[in-house]
């Protein structure tokens, strides 16, 4: 195979690459913490992609024969920003009529011939550059009123990185000039930003039944005042307002506000990962994160509903339908990291419509998607208290799936300490003794306290696919620890104006809170992860059943440590599988560049490619003149990695 990719390093690379050993290689965890996530489409029905399976029925690749994989075409954005911590190439591609749709790391829409790739046209939001960029895809919309051959009969929504939402022509890319301002409308955040890029809109929108609704990214840690994640609603056709969601609840009559011991001054809470719809139920379903700040909330008593929580709102007027709190008043940013999958469960005899929710805590729930009813039944269990900072008022409980197996480990001691020899894990023993640690959900406190799962999951960004006919979930987990300090203001030498130093991890200013919170991997001073492999696996989960059926470790660290070494040990990242009739899960995620393609029965893999850096993406499958295509862009994640690409790259049979 001879694939002629495009790579370069950034101006940060010298610097990076003295932390690209093992150590540099958990510098991802903290990504989600600093920075704020088919054929054609029927009028009649949510968009494939809407219901969030990651599923193709194509089976002309399958089993039998995908080891014959080659290229077809590979196509380059242009777009290679070289600002270090900014970039990652999380879009996936989406067919849309004769056009396949790719969103560029700076918000350009280019439209591509997909049986060869070649561009047909480009579009540029001027999105500004800083902050967070990327594009985590755009969403398709068709006017039944329209005439198919009209301007905007079909038209493609996407967000920008300064808060607009923008209509163009999915046939030509031309804006749709009757929507909003010649073709956008400038969002309002909740309250005056204080910092460029602190809300912005890099999800995809969620289209229900004519009405588009779009989520936010709010710079997580920053203050304890931070604008809300307020949801926002617009005419497809027109762009007129609809309606506004905010899930930090503000008037008194609305019942989540008994979940708030004082009327909240917070904000976030915000849906950075993605939202999907059931038209047919006229509901849009969305997973909240947590509220400002994310490792305190003395100031925030209370469970805090509507933040980490499945929140279901009608899509004609905003309404809440339902909701189920998965997190109570979290202090871990245990956000709810990718939106469920929407698929028909066996339950009690008959098929039911639900919604598989996947979390970073490695937990599965399962609800009735109409009503909210717990599929999989749901216990309250006790949680620590112990250690946690002056000031701060935890929930006594939290929510657990019964019979439903934890995907990831949920306690740590000293005993489970690891290293690559006796001396690092003799250290990481000996540094353990000194910190806070226990089961899930132990609180941040003065001291450090160990996080497993850490705030990157368990489950990220992309999320699980589902097979509906074995029944058969597929979930990319990270399974690695972090140490989490909360250190009193007076006590810490903070300077929020410094220079970031990626080797000590993150520290986050919290303006408002009485402590400032430092966040760093859990490592030996080695440099080698304190807890045993593997670091990252790919699970296959039986949800009727309720089985684990494989799961095997993701990734080499080949190109992480300081030797090639080939060991899979599996490497922590962000992305999503794609799983297909023919029997196959393909998924990149991993930080050592390789496509793979698996066998959905066994865990077996049948197939890789590598590419030029890693695919933080979803891929996706399509066919077009009669050959079924699999296609995944791959461009990296510049703040833990200093290569970066700006490749799309499809394959198919020859």
């Amino acid at each position: 195979m001879n694939i002629r990719f495009r790579l370069t390093d950034h101006p940060g690379t010298s610097a990076l690459k003295r932390i690209v050993t093992l150590h540099g290689l958990y510098c991802l965890i903290a990504t989600s913490l600093v920075f704020p996530a088919v054929s054609g489409v029927s009028s009649a029905v949510a968009e494939e992609r809407q219901l969030g399976t990651k599923y193709s029925p194509l089976d002309d690749i399958n089993r039998d024969n995908v080891s014959e994989l080659e290229v077809a075409w590979e196509y380059h954005t242009g777009d290679i920003i070289s600002t270090p911590g900014l970039t990652s190439f999380q879009d996936q591609p989406l067919l849309i009529g004769d056009n396949l749709i790719v969103c560029s790391v700076s918000r350009k829409v280019i439209a591509l011939d997909p049986g060869n790739g070649k561009e047909r046209w480009v579009y540029d939001p001027k999105s500004p550059l800083g902050g967070s960029n990327k594009c985590r895809g755009v969403t398709a919309w068709t006017d039944k009123q329209a005439i198919a051959s009209q301007q905007c009969a079909t038209r493609l929504f996407l967000g920008t990185s300064d808060y607009r939402l923008v209509a163009i022509d999915a046939r030509t890319g031309k804006p749709c000039e009757e929507f909003g301002v010649k073709g956008e409308i400038q969002m309002e955040a909740s309250k005056p930003m204080i910092l460029p890029g602190e809300v912005s809109a890099l999800s995809r929108p969620a289209v229900v039944n004519d009405v588009v609704v779009v989520g936010s990214s709010v710079m997580d840690n920053q203050r304890v005042d931070a604008p809300s994640g307020r949801l926002l609603a617009f005419d497809a056709r027109t762009g007129a307002a609809r309606w506004a969601f905010d899930p930090i609840p503000r008037d008194p009559a609305d019942p989540a506000m008994q979940t708030w011991q004082t009327a909240p001054v917070n904000g976030g809470g915000n849906v950075w990962s993605g939202m999907v719809v059931d038209e047919a139920l006229d509901l849009v379903y969305l997973p909240t994160s947590s509220p400002s700040v994310d490792f305190y909330g003395g100031d925030r008593p209370g469970d805090n509903a509507y933040a980490d929580s499945v929140v279901a709102l009608r899509g004609a007027t905003g309404e809440v339908a339902w909701y189920q709190q998965l997190v109570h008043h979290d202090v871990w940013d245990y956000d709810l990291p990718t939106p469920g999958l929407l698929i028909d469960y066996p339950h009690n005899g008959e098929m039911v419509p639900a919604l598989v929710q996947n979390t970073k805590q490695g937990m599965v729930f399962i609800f009735n998607r109409e009503t909210g009813e717990p599929l999989v039944p749901i216990k309250e269990r006790a949680v620590p208290q112990k250690g946690a900072v002056p000031g701060e008022k935890l929930s006594r409980t939290q929510p657990f799936p019964v019979g439903m197996p934890a995907l990831v480990p949920h306690s740590f001691s000293p005993d489970d300490a690891w290293g690559f020899t006796f001396i690092d894990e003799w250290l990481c023993r000996r540094e353990a003794e000194t910190l806070s640690y226990g089961p899930i959900y132990t609180p941040p406190s003065e001291q450090g306290t160990v996080y497993l799962p850490s705030p990157s999951g368990g489950a990220d960004w992309g999320g699980g696919a589902y097979d509906p006919v074995s029944h058969v979930m597929v979930v990319p987990l990270n399974t690695v620890a972090m140490i989490v300090t909360n250190t009193p203001r007076e006590k810490s030498s903070y300077d929020p104006r410094g220079p970031m130093d990626l080797t000590a991890g993150f520290t986050f200013n919290n303006a408002g809170a009485p402590y400032v919170t430092t966040i760093r991997p859990f490592l030996s001073p080695l440099g080698a992860p304190c807890t045993a492999p593997p670091w990252a696996k790919l699970t296959a989960v039986d949800l009727v059943k309720k089985e684990i059926v494989w799961e095997v470790p993701l990734g080499s660290i080949e190109k992480m440590a300081p030797l090639p070494i080939n060991w899979e040990l599996g490497t922590p990242g962000v992305g999503a599988p794609l799983i297909t009739a023919g029997g196959l899960v393909f998924i990149g995620f991993t930080l050592d560049h390789q496509f793979r393609a698996f066998d959905l029965n066994t865990g077996e893999v049948l197939w890789s490619s590598e590419l030029p850096a890693s695919a933080n993406s979803v891929p996706v499958s399509y066919k077009y003149k009669g050959k079924q295509y699999i296609v995944v862009p791959a461009g990296g994640h510049s703040m833990f990695s200093p290569v970066l690409s700006d490749t799309v790259a499809a394959y198919k049979l020859p």
